[in-house]
């Protein structure tokens, strides 16, 4: 299989708002959006990857629980110290939380996908 490039596609049911999360928090560029009637799309360069952002999902924005969304979003940082303070400033509040395997923010976007940011400097080391 000869693979060009990988994505996510991320249904939404608060559109707008889950594209300024990534957007605007992550600070991932936006490479293209689209509208077809209803349908709307928004794909976000993830990190030589992409985030496509659809219309069609739904939304608990208190957070959807592992069984309602299996998928968590994952950035790992070279400061999570400063990630925890845009994360503040954006208006979220959070916490780094400290395991034998390593450090992570975790919180939700607007509607209710589980997102983590990790320590990227002791990902991939022996535990």
């Amino acid at each position: 299989m000869d693979i060009k490039q990988t994505g996510m596609i991320l249904n939404t049911e608060r559109f707008d708002a889950c594209v300024a999360f990534y957007r605007d928090l992550f600070e991932l560029p936006l490479q293209f959006e689209k509208q077809e009637g209803d349908f709307r799309l928004a794909c976000l360069d993830f990190g030589g990857s992409y985030l496509m952002i659809e219309t069609g999902g739904w939304a608990q924005p208190a957070g959807k629980p592992i069984e309602g969304g299996a998928v968590k979003l994952r950035f790992n940082v070279s400061d999570l110290d400063a990630a925890l303070a845009k994360v503040r400033a954006y208006g979220i509040d959070a916490r780094i939380e400290s395991h034998p395997w390593g450090s992570t923010i975790n919180l939700f976007d607007p509607d209710g996908n589980r997102v983590g940011i990790r320590d990227g400097g002791r990902f991939g080391q022996a535990q």
